[in-house]
């Protein structure tokens, strides 16, 4: 399906300006009702834990807000990897430590985070014919050891940051391949769709995030729909943490029930749905549910989802969906894909109405 073209011509400001108002506050993996359990559950070291780390997100988001989000990284127009190392600072983007075609060091955040920006890149770029995050080639920068015993991972609307966990709740960011892809999406939601982080749209964009981050982990382990887990964050939580993720798109409401973060709050249907002002108008939690509809819709469809569940998604996210769109928007908008790409009434478009219907939405 030949990409259409912007109805529009954006003036350079009125581009600079759209950008600023649709990057996300901070797009963190973690979100802060497990930080806020934590606070509530954990010892006097735990809490400290979280403190810590909902004190730098909010600061470095008011850093952001004080240089009016300016764009800092640069274009590479090819695969450019660049990872820094901010030596248990806060402060970015940090020593360089590795750059594109470099060999592996000794540090294994450092390779991780090299390698799994590399398979994003591959993925975005031989899967869908996108040329990086920005489809121009936008340099991949990413600074690891960020902060002390830092329990998160998040893309900043520049580059990416990983903390290395406590190592008591959490290991290092840097060992799930689906949490660096997850991230990365949302700079590609945020130079495509621009969904605003609240509400329905901010659902949405971290739930793009989850379907290609699931993706690329797929694509990487030669995974079909069926075979897949569909956790997000596998292998985050450490062994004593009753739970097998942050989030599960199979069967949201189901990644952990732990005495320390408590029981894993996401809806999977619409009856279900959060409302409330807490994390971005439930931008975390109420992703359950359009999680659902996309591992309801690959699967229905079957083989790869990367193949044509992905496609629908993407082309959605890329040509179709806008600033403000919510859950129904996206149903009818991923219905239509689905046809214009395989038919009218083809089994694919099937799924994905039945899907979105199974979840409540339409």
């Amino acid at each position: 399906m030949a990409r259409k073209k912007k109805n529009t011509k954006k003036s350079p400001s009125l581009r600079c300006n759209h950008q600023m108002h649709s990057r996300c506050p901070i797009c963190c993996i973690v979100p802060p009702h497990m930080l806020e359990k934590m606070v509530v559950n954990g010892n006097v070291e735990q809490r400290e834990w979280a403190f810590q780390t909902l004190n730098a997100s909010s600061q470095f988001r008011g850093r952001r807000e004080i240089v009016g989000g300016i764009y800092l990284s640069a274009s590479a127009g090819e695969k450019r990897r660049t990872i820094y190392d901010a030596q248990a600072s806060e402060q970015l983007p940090g020593m360089l430590v590795r750059g594109e075609g470099d060999p592996p060091v000794d540090d294994e955040a450092v390779n991780e985070a090299y390698d799994a920006a590399g398979a994003t890149y591959d993925f975005f770029h031989d899967i869908l014919e996108r040329n990086s995050i920005d489809d121009k080639g936008l340099r991949l920068d990413s600074t690891v050891h960020y902060g002390v015993k830092y329990d998160n991972a998040f893309w900043n609307g520049d580059q990416m940051v990983y903390g290395d966990g406590d190592g008591e709740i959490f290991q290092r960011f840097t060992t799930s391949i689906d949490v660096i892809a997850h991230e990365l999406t949302h700079g590609v939601t945020q130079y495509e769709a621009g969904l605003i982080y609240f509400g329905e749209s901010g659902a949405l964009n971290e739930s793009m995030s989850d379907v290609f981050g699931s993706l690329v982990k797929q694509k990487v382990k030669n995974q079909t729909a069926e075979s897949a887990d569909w956790i997000i964050g596998e292998g985050l939580l450490m062994p004593k943490i009753k739970g097998v993720g942050i989030r599960s798109m199979k069967a949201p409401g189901t990644a952990y029930d732990d005495p320390l973060l408590g029981e894993d709050p996401q809806p999977g249907h619409m009856k279900d749905i959060y409302i409330g002002f807490k994390d971005n108008g439930g931008v975390h939690i109420n992703s359950g549910i359009p999680n659902r509809a996309f591992y309801l819709a690959a699967k229905e469809i079957g083989g790869y989802a990367w193949e044509k569940a992905g496609k629908i998604w993407y082309i959605s996210l890329r040509d179709r969906l806008r600033r403000r769109s919510n859950f129904r928007r996206a149903a009818k908008v991923t219905r239509q894909v689905a046809g214009e790409l395989y038919g009218e009434g083809s089994r694919e478009q099937k799924a994905v109405e039945n899907a979105w219907q199974e979840v409540g939405v339409i």
